[in-house]
């Protein structure tokens, strides 16, 4: 299995994402055995925020983590900029902390950057993390400006993660960003990485290259998709699982493995950019 190391965590390289999951009572109880699925086939990290339907995310997540051992999951907060104040992240960590029914967060990410200055959340996250309410903290949606920004403050150098979108769709953090954070040895959370569903344009589903090699594997182009981006150096991808089998699907790609010749024909197919784009946010 593909592993990650994050804070001096070995965890497997597919994570579970929520970003949608919780918005609709008539979906609950399915996601919440979608997720429960995916932790007992061997996931590790579930990735949730504050944002995410406004809680609705986050209070399903701990109904999952009742049914688990606490110890069993890698549990991944964010806050958003305008909570992320020395008086305000506070109050945004305890609720979210409530929401999930548990006393700490393995991780809490800044989910973007706002109007507060990096020095002053990194200051708080640290205060977190001494109160023994996180284990460790990182940022989302960073590029490399931003990056070289968080490691000029003091303990910006304490960050253990930027988790930015990462699919054959939108490559662009591959000509930069994750060069230099592999430099700097710090790893990356890769969310929509199968572009959600292919619904962010492109029609991967329909690549001939894509297609060719997920039948040679027996799985779905979607697994070859992620397949891709977690060969990435210090990459674990965080797709959503909405259904048990979907779950299941996508847990197990961390055991698959792309030869060398695959790999050669997927970046032929979808190079890398030779120049600096914008970061995609979605």
């Amino acid at each position: 299995m593909r592993t990650v190391t994050i804070n001096q965590q070995v965890l497997p390289a597919i994570g579970l994402g929520t970003w949608h999951i919780g918005d609709s009572e008539a979906t609950r109880s399915r996601e919440i055995g979608a997720l429960s699925a995916g932790l007992d086939a061997g996931a590790k990290v579930i990735d949730t925020a504050e944002m995410y339907g406004n809680g609705r995310s986050e209070r399903l997540v701990g109904e999952v983590l009742n049914q688990h051992q606490r110890d069993d999951v890698y549990l991944v907060s964010k806050v958003l900029p305008e909570n992320a104040s020395a008086k305000q992240l506070p109050r945004s960590l305890d609720r979210s902390l409530e929401a999930l029914n548990t006393d700490y967060l393995d991780l809490y990410l800044l989910h973007w950057r706002g109007n507060i200055p990096l020095a002053e959340t990194v200051r708080a996250m640290e205060a977190a993390k001494k109160a023994g309410k996180i284990r460790a903290w990182g940022v989302s949606n960073f590029d490399v400006d931003d990056m070289q920004e968080l490691l000029s403050v003091p303990d910006g150098d304490q960050v253990a993660v930027n988790e930015v979108l990462i699919n054959l769709q939108n490559r662009g953090t591959l000509f930069d960003l994750l060069p230099w954070q592999e430099e700097h040895h710090i790893p990356t959370l890769a969310y929509s990485p199968i572009a959600q569903g292919d619904t962010l344009g492109g029609n991967l589903a329909d690549n001939e290259t894509l297609k060719s090699i997920a039948a040679a594997h027996h799985v779905s182009v979607f697994a070859i998709m992620l397949a891709w981006v977690i060969q990435l150096p210090d990459v674990l991808a965080i797709p959503e699982s909405g259904t048990i089998d979907h779950a299941r699907e996508n847990v197990a790609v961390a055991d698959l493995v792309l030869s060398d010749e695959e790999l050669t024909r997927i970046n032929t197919a979808f190079p890398t950019p030779t120049h600096k784009v914008p970061l995609a946010v979605i």
